[in-house]
């Protein structure tokens, strides 16, 4: 690494429901030195946050990295799920740092996946990886995101898509109905819509209005009590309580989703390197990938089963992925204009 050892990385990982920031030293540039996390929505914008981090941090920083969720446009990020625009250029003039670089929060995912220690994965599928081979990753948080790498003959480059605005396919006649259901709340239904934390209430919602299941009083009365239902229904389904069997659908038909979605991706980037699921739903709900089958329906692909069968499935464990992904980018990009 040709950068200067005078001087930390900031990194970030800022997404709709928190925000995660963190410096890193070049003396061991993957673990963290400082970080702390935020509650994103109860801030009016993210250099409210970012002042508030660096009022206890009294070394120099040498550049940001800044991970987001939501497309990067000229150097600059208007958040999807949160009402938040990041500028790279009024950051650089605030603070006068060397560099300061945006990426999606995919990219930033897919960049940290040759740094994560085999610990922080979970293995649902060995598989065989072909060296080289394209990988992608498909991470469910509270919205969907998709990125990939790509080997360049000498590292892999990482990409952001926003392929979790793709329109929403069903794999079955219970699906079909869940369409039709949300064509009636969205003139476009996305994937997004489905296999997230804002779809999850909404497959929920298709189950009660469809007359599929019932909630228990204690229940409806914790849903309206909360200010996101996603964590509630999500608590009760894993923690199988009476009653919660309508919980529990719900995670069926969203692992279902996700299984068919990410076998579909795979097929279109081709990813004999390895298939990623990242996001902070899958880690909640890990029994849940073997007891459902995950694998078997994401190869479910007629005559591509085999080529499916073949690529290697984790799931990423490390909830700091994000920011780990956007220290490495960031150390790539400094050790460029060193």
């Amino acid at each position: 690494m040709k950068t200067s050892t005078q001087g930390l990385l900031l990194a970030g990982d800022i997404g709709a429901t928190n925000t995660r920031l963190a410096l890193f030293s070049a003396q061991d540039p993957y673990t963290a030195v400082h970080r702390a996390k935020f509650k994103g929505p109860r801030y009016a914008r993210f250099g409210d946050i970012l002042r508030e981090f660096l009022a206890d941090v009294h070394q120099p920083i040498l550049a940001a990295s800044l991970g987001a969720a939501g497309p990067v446009v000229e150097e600059r990020v208007k958040l999807t799920n949160l009402p938040w625009t990041i500028d790279a250029q009024e950051l650089r003039q605030e603070f006068g740092w060397q560099g300061v670089w945006l990426l999606n929060d995919l990219k930033a995912i897919a960049s940290s996946v040759e740094h994560l220690p085999a610990a922080d994965l979970h293995s649902l599928q060995s598989g065989l990886a072909e060296a080289q081979g394209s990988r992608f990753v498909i991470a469910p948080g509270t919205g969907l995101g998709v990125g990939y790498l790509v080997w360049n003959g000498q590292r892999y480059l990482p990409y952001a898509t926003e392929a979790g605005h793709a329109d929403f396919a069903p794999a079955n006649a219970l699906q079909d109905e869940l369409l039709s259901f949300l064509r009636q709340r969205f003139p476009q239904v996305h994937v997004e819509h489905v296999c997230s934390g804002i779809g999850i209430p909404n497959i929920y919602d298709f189950l009660l209005a469809s007359g599929r299941a019932q909630a228990p009083e204690w229940l409806a009365a914790q849903l309206a009590a909360a200010p996101d239902r996603t964590p509630v229904i999500v608590d009760a389904a894993m923690a199988g309580e009476p009653g919660s069997q309508i919980c529990q659908q719900v995670i069926e038909i969203f692992v279902d989703v996700l299984a068919a979605e990410a076998g579909s991706l795979a097929l279109t980037y081709g990813s004999t390197g390895g298939v990623y699921i990242g996001g902070g739903i899958p880690p909640r709900i890990l029994p849940e990938f073997g007891r459902l089958n995950f694998a078997q329906k994401f190869a479910a692909k007629t005559a591509y089963e085999s080529y499916l069968g073949r690529m290697p499935i984790h799931i990423i464990l490390n909830t700091g992925a994000g920011l780990l992904g956007a220290a490495a980018y960031g150390w790539q990009q400094l050790s460029n204009i060193a």
